[in-house]
């Protein structure tokens, strides 16, 4: 059964997301310079996928997104798998999240008196399956009903498979984001909406982010919105763009500031000297009215048991 994520979502308490899953699975030996990137270790070592949901479990993590932001039908035949093949690596994506899960609550969770966790389906924009980076452009040019025809399957796919929610992530732009909306209402599920930015206002294709936010409104199928995979400086600005727009929960994961090399498929650090911690940040973040925080590119299970251990 489904958990009521009407009533999650109204405690007064801070929600937590997992971090970064490449750069956990990179840290685990996993070789993610490929087009599939994460969806690759799926084919590879699903243990692996496992792993990585638990490690984000113990360190605090309220929520989990499944290892399917890139993991698509297009994605997998491209590289020569059947169909069916690539099917089910989309539908082992949730069910190693489940597994992961309930394994996780069973073993220390429960004794732990742990929020029992909410497992999302994690789903990237066009612009992932192009692996060019263009998901923090969002440059493609595709008419809706492409984008609907690109998306639909996957979701309907991943909601089959019994998760709580739809974890729509690193949107670049309005349109995408409006037909994704379309699809989850359609099929009576629940997500949130999580667009990449490029500055503290606009969304990474120059929209403003309280216009995105105005547009999704309408929608009862999206539960939360927020941004993640954006340079944490950024954030808070973005909250209270955010918050001019909605009354719904905000979430947030940013990344930790670097850049992203598209050829290498890699995140290029830069210097940190001097530089607000993740953790400085997520307190200003909440300060600001986030309701779930987590990180994405560059965070891993330390920063997610920082924020667990020291913000209420």
């Amino acid at each position: 059964m489904r958990q009521n994520l009407t009533h999650i979502l109204s405690t007064p308490h801070l929600l937590i997301t997992d971090g970064a899953a490449g750069t956990h699975l990179e840290a685990m030996g996993c070789d993610l310079n490929d087009e599939l990137w994460t969806a690759k270790v799926l084919k590879e070592s699903p243990q692996l996928i496992k792993q990585l949901h638990r490690d984000y479990f113990e360190a605090g993590a309220d929520f989990s997104a499944s290892v399917s932001y890139q993991a698509t039908i297009e994605g997998y035949t491209k590289q020569g798998l059947s169909e069916s093949e690539a099917i089910a690596l989309i539908k082992a994506s949730a069910t190693l999240l489940l597994d992961a899960r309930d394994e996780w609550w069973e073993q220390q969770g429960k004794a732990d008196n742990r929020r029992y966790p909410i497992a999302a389906a994690s789903i990237g924009p066009y612009g992932a399956f192009l692996a060019d980076g263009s998901e923090y452009r969002g440059d493609y040019e595709l008419s809706a009903q492409q984008l609907r025809q690109f998306h639909q399957q996957r979701i309907e796919i991943l909601w089959d498979q019994g998760v709580d929610l739809i974890a729509v992530e690193t949107i670049p732009r309005l349109d995408e984001a409006l037909v994704i909306a379309e699809i989850v209402q359609e099929l009576g599920a629940k997500c949130w909406i999580t667009f990449s930015a490029q500055n503290s206002s606009q969304i990474c294709n120059g929209q403003e982010i309280a216009e995105c936010i105005r547009a999704l409104e309408p929608f009862e199928c999206v539960v939360a919105v927020g941004v993640n995979c954006t340079a944490p400086q950024y954030i808070g600005g973005l909250i209270e763009n955010i918050k001019s727009q909605t009354n719904k929960p905000i979430v947030v994961y940013g990344n930790l500031g670097n850049s992203y090399d598209p050829n290498s498929k890699t995140w290029c650090e830069h210097d940190k000297q001097g530089v607000t911690s993740y953790l400085e940040y997520a307190r200003q973040w909440k300060a600001l009215g986030a309701k779930i925080i987590g990180g994405c590119c560059g965070t891993t299970p330390m920063e997610i048991k920082q924020i667990f251990s020291n913000i209420d």
